[in-house]
């Protein structure tokens, strides 16, 4: 039996935006998933990657390469960029109640030939390209808006070669400097960060990159946010990995820089092909919800600022979210909306389980009349709907106290498991 207690006197601050996600509704092709994406209240979409669905526009959106098409072109030249498809994208994204966070970049590149992994021939025009971007989307430029775009991520991955940076590393640094100099020159009220790199192991990448932006110490590089990935099969390793990019950040001098895990999903190995197999089927299945709900937990009581789930895309395996053919939700959707509960509510307070494998989330509103208690039991078993052996079920007590009334506490339990797959 696994033990949670919960003192809903004592308050730990807000529910942060772990139920984020990278990418949005599907609302142009075929069966959409609009009303389902809106009611989750995803905080964030992170748009990487969104130039492989056309669902959002396909080759015509978001990247760099698909806004700016001709780099020799002039940057200063309304002409020279394609807006619409990337537009139509975010009043998607907008539509459903949900913040843009805008990756400057290009798509992951598998393919045997290379375009926007490419590194610019031309680091300040580049940068110049951004600050078009940006301005068409908040001042208006070029029969633009001003949608309040707030996050905005210079590149993804640079330490992936070849398929995010067809370069060396060190060919990289001046890119992320250039850019951050220019872009918060431009926009000191705006956030602007990165690398989103592909995960805290990758230190070969880190301690160079963060020697070179504070190599000047009375003039550091910009870096409202340090980005960074990771996929695992233990939700203990997001906290594991926030509190070592804590330690970077207070290292080099970026003690203030958001916390931002923005790709994260279950993968139990990357090879072989058995392996990385079962992680697809495991992403849509009960397990994934477990594991969804665990991970989310555990990074609200760690460091981060930010958690993005990778993807909400409908036409990839990593969507564990939306069926691919019905558009319908996935176990994995439930526990988003569990979390987004206690989101609602405002405010987290102290929760704790005598079990490793049992995480929990309590959240109370302001006017302390109501509160909710999330639960995750997640083990990385065999089974993919919990119901293989009998260390797949777990037993629960709940105590709590600081919450009663007069009248007593009236309570309802919803559950998500084999027998419940909805909730």
């Amino acid at each position: 039996m696994a033990h949670i207690t919960v003192d809903f006197t004592k308050k730990n601050g807000p529910v942060k935006p772990m139920n984020s996600v990278n990418n949005g509704p599907a609302v142009t092709r075929g069966l959409g998933n609009f009303e389902a994406y809106r009611d989750a209240e995803f905080p964030f979409a992170r748009i990487h990657d969104a130039a492989f669905s056309p669902s959002y526009g396909g080759q015509h959106a978001v990247d760099i390469i698909n806004i700016f098409p001709d780099f020799d072109r002039d940057e200063n030249d309304p002409a020279s960029y394609d807006f619409d498809l990337t537009d139509e994208y975010m009043e998607a994204i907008m539509s459903a109640g949900t913040e843009v966070f805008f990756r400057l970049g290009n798509k992951i590149e598998h393919e045997s030939k290379r375009y926007g992994s490419i590194p610019p021939k031309d680091y300040g025009k580049w940068a110049r390209i951004c600050e078009h971007i940006i301005r068409h989307m908040n001042e208006g430029w070029a029969n633009g808006h001003h949608y309040g775009i707030r996050y905005w991520e210079i590149w993804n991955e640079p330490d992936l070669h070849p398929q995010c940076w067809e370069g060396e590393d060190e060919d990289f640094f001046p890119l992320y400097d250039i850019a951050a100099r220019h872009l918060k020159a431009c926009f000191p009220d705006l956030k602007i960060g990165g690398p989103a790199v592909t995960s805290m192991e990758a230190r070969w990448f880190l301690d160079p990159f963060f020697r070179y932006m504070t190599r000047n110490p009375e003039d550091p590089t910009p870096m409202d946010f340090f980005s960074f990935h990771r996929y695992a099969s233990d939700p203990a390793q997001y906290g594991k990995d926030a509190r070592l990019a804590k330690e970077y950040c207070d290292k080099y001098g970026y003690g203030n820089a958001e916390l931002i895990l923005n790709e994260w999903n279950y993968v139990r190995h990357w090879t072989p092909k058995e392996e990385i197999l079962y992680s697809y089927y495991a992403n849509h299945a009960l397990k994934g919800a477990a594991f969804v709900a665990g991970s989310m937990i555990e990074a609200q009581h760690s460091p981060l600022d930010h958690f993005m789930y990778y993807d909400a895309r409908i036409d990839t395996h990593w969507n564990g979210l939306f069926d691919f053919y019905t558009r319908g939700p996935l176990p994995p959707y439930h526990a988003m909306c569990a979390f987004r509960d206690c989101r609602r509510l405002g405010t987290e307070v102290f929760s704790a389980s005598d079990d490793g494998n049992v995480r929990s989330l309590a959240a109370v509103n302001e006017a302390g009349d109501e509160a909710a208690v999330m639960i995750s039991y997640y083990r990385d078993a065999v089974s993919l709907d919990g119901s293989g052996t009998e260390a797949d079920t777990q037993t629960l007590r709940l105590d709590w106290t600081g919450f009663a009334s007069e009248n007593g506490v009236d309570a309802e339990y919803l559950l998500l498991d084999g027998s419940h797959p909805t909730i």
